[in-house]
């Protein structure tokens, strides 16, 4: 009698168990993976389809089975995959699975291939695995693409010459294409590689093509970061593609909240991409521009999503209201034509009393939903406009109608119907005692004690009012008041974001045109740069004079600048060339006046060179532009330069921006090769690149200084024969 036949649950509770114990040893992997291949053929359940397809995935995304088992397991699923992804009615969660199973895969069987070339099945099988995933990535829903992007992603991985900088892996990622050999009988390398890049392409593709579907966009921009670091050729197509790709798209309909998280969502996934590609290599070419373009995304994140955010709702209006925004007066724009009326009998309030327009549409806004700064902003924009011969006509009107309040005889109150300060709302069960009526004297007194509370109009006067006098200021007070402005000040600047539009250079533009990062700067160096020193000032030693130097809110700005711009050199090196123009400015306008006063430019250019030095590296660009964008260059400046060789790393730096202020700023020229002969005699490692250089502006010395040297050396061999 055959045994009975196993439900599905009891089949899926026994696989269960099954999986508990390859967690538990992984050497039963092999024998476990052999034996379910029959429940995942398409005649099998769908619930143990979708548990043997997703064993498989497990199995051989897990690190815990070592690379040579998965190799030798993958030629026997091959088929069976291939046979699932080929049924053209296949359930989607088998679908998403065998795909990822893929993935895994396909890197140990090139790998496999690679040194068994024999095995033409396994590729074979494999071949037609990779088609079939292709195929389904054009129609597929998302969430099966974006398994098709891993599968793609893994393909291209492993079809790619790996970064050689980059530390070997031990796994599956080790797997590229300069392990085929080129006569491989099997693989061919160029049409492998071309393959990747037309993947790579496919996948890069998927940014525009698919811009408002965030779910994929954000998987294929997560496979993009290992492509990055490890396969180099792919760097260039990567960023072009990113930096092509727009992530606000969406902003171009109606703004949805469902819009607006799929933008946050894009916009993220892509800052943080690049983020961490420039954490990872700070050096590289491309880190500036990350830098912009992720400043850029921010600025565009703001002013799509946070500016619509702040915007004040619109309040339901009461019933009865016109929905139209009603029109108001404009102001009259002759004195003669503004007439103040005096008020109505009848007492008034304030508004009353300083409203000149006659329609109701100001009385009805509330002012209190305006925020302060903006109400700030229109009073100080509409004084600096307005007639002066109006408002001082509006002034007289005012000041007319407080007279006439005051003018006003106080009314006579009838005692029986004078308002006694009951409450309307009282409660109907009181009974009041029926004492007599009070006489006109207690209502009056009754009546100045309310007036105290809420005090009348007519009372009212202008009166003059003056602020106590200020407590004497010492020198020592006001160093420090200015220091901590400063410091507050710049730690504001940090928070600026920088303006894509270039500013407006020059000595004569504006210190504050708009409320950027530049403007600011431009006032903080003006500060340093022209204050001047008080009479009684306290003394300090300055580090690069011998002679003490008076401790003035000046010198206080340029520490709090210096040390601002050696935060962050490399981003600042703009702030100190604006700084320095500015020293320079201040001290030829000072030397015209005649006098001996204290230089700054050369002392702080001096210390700027000794601060940023020490952190250069080869691929530096900072030291040609400062060199290249300072007004003036000294002697002392260029023997800054020249020992800036003691680094022999640092060596072509110096001379590269050497000859880019000969080629570039002839009145520096004689200094700047007076600069690399030093280096050319001081430093050997130095002298190849020097040497070069020299051959072509300075033949003569060259040509002396080496028979200088075979000279010498020649004098010291006899010397040396002499004494043998």
């Amino acid at each position: 009698m055959p045994a009975p036949q196993l439900s599905v649950s009891d089949q899926i509770r026994q696989l269960n168990d099954a999986r508990k114990l390859v967690l538990g040893d992984v050497k039963y992997y092999s024998s476990v993976i052999k034996s379910i291949l029959p429940i995942i053929s398409p005649s099998a359940h769908i619930e143990l389809r979708r548990w043997g397809v997703d064993f498989l995935a497990e199995a051989f995304a897990t690190p815990a089975i070592p690379l040579g088992d998965k190799e030798t397991l993958q030629p026997f699923i091959l088929e069976t995959l291939k046979d699932t992804l080929e049924d053209p009615g296949q359930d989607i969660q088998v679908l998403r699975s065998a795909i990822q199973a893929a993935a895994s895969i396909y890197p140990l069987t090139l790998r496999w291939i690679i040194n068994n070339s024999y095995d033409n099945m396994t590729w074979e099988h494999m071949t037609k695995i990779k088609a079939r995933i292709l195929q389904i990535w054009e129609k597929a829903e998302p969430s099966v693409r974006i398994c098709c992007v891993k599968f793609a992603q893994r393909v291209v991985l492993a079809q790619s010459p790996v970064n050689p900088q980059e530390p070997r892996r031990g796994d599956s990622l080790d797997i590229s294409l300069d392990k085929v050999p080129p006569n491989h009988q099997t693989l061919d390398v160029r049409t492998l590689e071309a393959e990747a890049a037309g993947l790579l392409d496919r996948i890069l593709g998927g940014l525009q093509d698919h811009s408002s579907d965030a779910l994929l966009v954000d998987a294929i921009l997560n496979s993009l970061a290992i492509l990055v670091r490890t396969r180099p050729n792919t760097v260039n197509r990567i960023f072009n593609a990113i930096f092509n790709f727009n992530p606000f798209k969406l902003a171009n309909s109606p703004v949805t909240p469902r819009n607006r998280v799929l933008i946050k969502s894009m916009e993220k996934t892509t800052r943080m991409l690049l983020l961490h590609i420039a954490k990872r290599d700070p050096h590289s070419p491309l880190a500036q521009r990350i830098q912009q373009h992720v400043e850029g995304m921010m600025r565009m994140r703001s002013e799509i999503l946070e500016e619509a955010g702040r915007k004040r709702a619109l309040e339901a209006q009461s019933a009865g209201a016109d929905a139209k925004r009603q029109r108001t007066q404009a102001p009259p724009a002759n004195p003669e034509q503004l007439q103040v009326d005096p008020l109505p009998p009848g007492r008034h309030n304030l508004a009353d009393v300083y409203t000149l327009s006659g329609g109701e549409g100001l009385k009805g806004f509330d002012i209190s939903t305006v925020p302060a700064a903006m109400v700030a902003k229109i009073n100080v924009s509409t004084l600096a406009r307005i007639n002066p011969q109006l408002l001082s006509k509006a002034v007289e009107g005012i000041k007319g109608r407080f007279a006439a309040l005051a003018a006003m005889p106080i009314p006579e109150l009838d005692p029986n119907t004078a308002p006694l300060g009951v409450d309307e709302d009282e409660d109907d069960d009181y009974e009041p005692d029926f004492f007599a009526a009070e006489d006109t004297e207690q209502i009056l007194n009754k009546l100045d004690g309310q007036a105290n509370d809420q005090p009348d109009v007519t009372e009212l006067s202008l009166k003059s009012f003056k602020l106590p006098p200020p407590t004497p200021l010492t020198p020592e007070a006001a160093l420090g008041g200015g220091q901590g402005s400063v410091l507050s000040l710049l730690e504001f600047v940090k928070t600026l974001e920088d303006v894509n539009k270039r500013p407006r250079s020059g000595i004569n533009r504006l210190a504050a045109g708009s409320n950027d990062r530049e403007s600011w700067i431009a006032i903080v160096t003006r500060l340093a740069s022209r204050c001047s020193a008080e009479e009684g000032e306290i003394s300090i030693k300055d580090e690069y004079s011998d002679s003490p130097a008076p401790a003035i809110l000046g010198d206080s700005i340029r520490e709090s600048l210096y040390t601002y711009v050696l935060e962050d050199f490399r981003r600042r090196i703009d702030v100190a060339i604006t700084w320095l123009a500015e020293e320079w400015y201040n001290d030829r306008m000072q030397q015209k006046e005649g006098g001996h006063p204290r230089l700054h430019y050369e002392k702080w250019a001096l210390k700027l060179i000794d601060g940023f030095s020490q952190y250069l590296h080869a691929q530096d660009k900072v030291l040609t532009r400062f060199l290249g964008e300072i007004p003036d260059l000294t002697a002392a400046i260029f023997s800054r330069v020249k020992l800036i060789c003691r680094d022999p790393s640092v060596v072509p730096l110096a001379l590269t921006s050497l000859l880019y202020v000969v080629m570039m700023r002839p009145p520096a020229k004689e200094l700047a090769l007076d600069t690399v002969q030093e280096i050319w005699q001081e430093y050997e490692e130095a002298r190849p690149m020097a040497g070069k250089y020299l051959a072509k502006f300075r033949p003569a010395f060259l040509e002396a200084a080496t028979r200088d040297a075979e000279n010498n050396g020649t004098a010291t061999s006899s010397t040396a024969v002499a004494a043998a």
